[in-house]
């Protein structure tokens, strides 16, 4: 379980593949404070910490489900990946909760700096749009951020210049995919609805 809110920047390093699966490694300072078998959100996707070769650097591997499904296979040797480490119980919960389970993939439409701050429209999978709502949470990259406008099938979230600075949205462009979880309670009571209208 993840809050959204964006801990590190990390370094891909290095990525070998193998057959059908990519192992990452990570250069952050994140890698000094956490185990072997620890979960870490990488732009959002969950993946667990299997080696530790150096200081400041982890490895993980993103098997080819996840490669399908999410823009991990976008990323490149020297590209930054958004990192979270695993909610703690006995800290404070900013952003949402975030299970750094992505749902589906988007696009960023425009991006667009006002007045200091920055305007992202990012295009969604039409028949996503009831798990969406103007004010609600959602994690783009794994970053809590919260709907400004929403139309048929895209919505627009305002960034921070905080968060602009924190994040790999400072090297994103029109066109990027990026990885989208929906809030888990749009999603039980979607599951809901449709069980008791079947």
């Amino acid at each position: 379980m993840f809050t959204g809110i964006i801990e590190s920047a990390g370094l891909v390093k290095k990525i070998n593949l193998n057959q059908k699966n990519a192992e990452f490694l990570i250069e952050s300072s994140v890698a000094n404070d956490c185990a072997i078998g620890a979960s870490i959100a990488h732009n959002g996707v969950c993946l667990t910490v299997e080696t530790l070769p150096a200081p400041n650097r982890y490895t993980v591997t993103a098997i080819a489900e996840t490669l399908s499904k999410t823009s991990l296979g976008d990323v490149k040797e020297g590209d930054t990946v958004n990192l979270e480490q695993s909610l703690r119980g006995d800290g404070r919960i900013d952003g949402h909760f975030v299970q750094g389970h992505v749902d589906t993939c988007g696009t960023i439409h425009s991006m667009e700096e006002v007045s200091g701050s920055h305007e992202i429209w990012i295009e969604f999978p039409a028949q996503e749009a009831d798990l969406i709502v103007p004010r609600g949470s959602i994690a783009v990259d794994g970053i809590s951020l919260t709907v400004a406008e929403l139309d048929a099938s895209r919505f627009k979230v305002a960034i921070i210049p905080h968060t602009m600075q924190h994040t790999n949205l400072k090297q994103r462009k029109a066109g990027d995919r990026v990885n989208l979880e929906f809030d888990i309670l749009g999603k039980y009571i979607r599951r809901m609805v449709q069980h008791r209208q079947s």
